[in-house]
């Protein structure tokens, strides 16, 4: 006989709001490959310019104009400055995935005026001793292809550009690139703090091809001393104002000394 009882009514299980995924740091090999993602997309910017001043040359072009665009300082000026918008995107589209903000990923923090000036006497003691150095070696104290390119951007009207480039728009995006992005993720990886300063200097010292064994080895210890300033102060922000008064300042130099030449 059926039971008069009627059954209770079944209820669904509570829906379980979903969980959102937590901020999460790309380790070595995210940054890696992510960071040869960045460095494409400054490729692809910096070659824009110049495919565009190769092409503005019409069918007459030969290979030693395009030699001489290449190396001209307009050109060069334009492409270093179209890299920044490059590196940023490229940089925003890596970190996107982390669910971390743009800066604070990148350590974009202004630093105290004390690590500022601290920093600021490490870099002029480094970089005086590197010209000591060369001084005492017989060595032309800045790189012979600068000069070129400074007379270059003079001839073109266009000096105040390569300044732009060289002291705000390369500091920018390379320091951005190296210790921002890379020393990020390296840092928190098996490699640790000083594994991920030395690479990252390493990396970023292979962005200046254009440099010999010497000046190879100044550009290497001024990363190692930026990537330590990152790391102790917390400030990218620190590195990128540093790297751009150095390279004012060698930009000033080097201009004085192919006036006086």
């Amino acid at each position: 006989m059926d039971s008069l009882t009627t059954a209770s009514p079944v209820t669904a299980p509570a829906a379980v709001p979903d969980q959102p995924q937590s901020p999460r740091v790309w380790k070595f090999w995210g940054t890696t490959l992510w960071g040869m993602f960045i460095f494409a997309g400054m490729f692809l910017g910096q070659l824009t310019v110049i495919i565009y001043f190769v092409l503005r040359q019409g069918g007459s072009f030969d290979i030693a104009e395009a030699i001489r665009v290449v190396g001209s300082g307009l050109t060069i000026s334009l492409s270093v400055i179209l890299g920044l918008p490059a590196v940023l995107l490229a940089t925003w589209i890596a970190i996107r995935p982390t669910r971390i903000s743009f800066t604070d990923y990148l350590a974009l923090r202004w630093p105290s005026w004390r690590n500022f000036f601290t920093g600021l006497a490490a870099l002029v003691i480094l970089v005086g001793g590197w010209d000591l150095l060369s001084r005492a070696l017989g060595r032309e104290v800045t790189p012979g292809f600068m000069g070129d390119v400074l007379k270059s951007a003079q001839a073109d009207g266009a000096l105040w550009l390569l300044v732009i480039a060289f002291s705000v728009a390369a500091p920018m995006w390379e320091e951005i690139f190296a210790r921002g992005f890379l020393y990020r993720g390296w840092s928190e990886s098996r490699l640790g703090v000083t594994g991920a300063i030395f690479l990252s200097s390493l990396a970023w010292t292979a962005l200046h091809l254009q440099y010999d064994w010497f000046f190879f080895g100044e550009v290497f210890t001024i990363g190692l001393l930026l990537g330590y300033l990152r790391y102790r102060t917390g400030s990218t922000w620190l590195t990128i104002v540093l790297h751009g008064i150095n390279n004012l300042a060698a930009t000033i130099q080097t201009f004085w000394l192919a006036g006086s030449g």
